[in-house]
């Protein structure tokens, strides 16, 4: 690649905000990227000014991210098209339900050789109601590669400046080094694996499980239980990749992605404090959803559902009883006690689609 590299952000939330800073700074000392960065950013009137105007002159996203400065090189627009349409590399960092309609717009609008990346943890379901990946949806859709970065990575304590790793997954070897070197920071540590699916079903499936601890905290049980859901979660996590998903290795569940970002998700995450919420008030999940993220989206009742149309089909669902489990409590019909049962009654054995390892 002799032809500097240009680079974009489609969204403008707090991780969006938060990565752009690191991007920003990046290309703009990189001799292979060009230095400005366009940014994706949904229109919004603060104050009587356009969001975009205030970041492109303030350099704050006052909406998101209002103590944090933006290096100047990031450039809002309020046009998808316009952003994206020169762009190599193009960064998603948007809700996963805005996904499908957002890639159908930019379709055949972006460079044919360009490569993406997803900054989104969660499955969506495509036009014809298969259940996908976020980076399976986009590869779909804009006929481009797709690569993810996922992690333990909490976008408020990463501006910060505090210690943070990061996992790519990237199955092109000709991006490995150009995706490490524009995400990393001195204080962001970002580890590349091919082992691209696997990377990403870790950081989905863990929304799932950070959902059942919350419900835990909600009904005031103690660490042990809390544990007790992670290691389950974990084991199911390594059942579903290698039912739906085999091939991957064992290893990477122990980057970022995995095991890093399931503890932290259960102690500090969104879907957590919902479940906390939906235990200790009774309201029903659309409201407290509204009320408490109005303006992120807690995917963990979306992704439960979601896995659980997986197991059904095949007819699983007695085989990840915690994620069956959750998904039930979810939509009402199993008690929050049964959460204990399970873990109390799970079977220790590894499901396998050929055969069962014993633990």
């Amino acid at each position: 690649m002799t032809d500097r590299l240009n680079v974009c952000i489609i969204g403008s939330g707090n991780w969006a905000t938060t990565i752009a800073r690191n991007v920003g700074n990046n290309v703009a000392n990189s001799q292979s990227m060009e230095p400005k960065v366009n940014m994706y950013v949904y229109e919004e009137v603060i104050q009587g000014r356009r969001l975009t105007e205030i970041i492109n002159t303030t350099h704050v996203n006052v909406k998101y991210m209002p103590d944090f400065v933006l290096p100047p090189n990031i450039v809002a627009f309020d046009d998808v098209v316009t952003t994206a349409r020169d762009a190599d590399i193009l960064i998603f960092a948007i809700p996963a339900s805005f996904v499908n309609s957002c890639c159908k717009t930019l379709l055949g609008k972006v460079k044919p050789l360009a490569h993406a990346v997803s900054l989104i943890k969660g499955f969506e379901r495509s036009d014809d109601g298969q259940i996908l990946l976020i980076s399976h949806l986009i590869m779909r859709q804009l006929k481009i590669p797709c690569s993810v970065l996922v992690g333990c990575n909490l976008a408020h304590e990463v501006a910060l400046g505090n210690f943070a790793e990061g996992t790519i997954g990237c199955r092109d070897q000709k991006y490995i080094r150009i995706l490490q070197d524009l995400f990393k920071s001195s204080s962001f540590r970002v580890v590349v694996t091919d082992d691209a699916d696997c990377v990403e079903i870790c950081s989905t499936l863990r929304n799932i499980i950070s959902f059942g601890a919350g419900l835990a905290d909600g009904m005031e049980l103690n660490e042990n239980t809390k544990g007790g859901i992670i290691r389950r979660g974990f084991l199911e996590t390594l059942q579903f990749v290698d039912v739906f998903y085999p091939g991957s290795r064992l290893a990477t569940f122990f980057e970022s992605c995995g095991l890093s970002d399931l503890v932290t998700s259960c102690y500090a995450n969104r879907n957590r404090k919902l479940a906390e919420a939906f235990v200790k008030t009774g309201q029903p999940l659309s409201e407290l959803e509204t009320l408490l993220v109005p303006i992120q989206e807690p995917l963990g009742p979306v992704t439960a559902e979601l896995v659980n149309i997986m197991l059904k089909k095949k007819g699983l669902e007695e085989k990840f009883p915690l994620f069956t489990t959750i998904y039930r409590i979810c939509v009402g019909s199993y008690p929050l006690s049964r959460l204990v049962e399970t873990l109390r009654y799970a079977r220790e054995d590894i499901y396998h689609p050929n055969h069962i390892f014993q633990l």
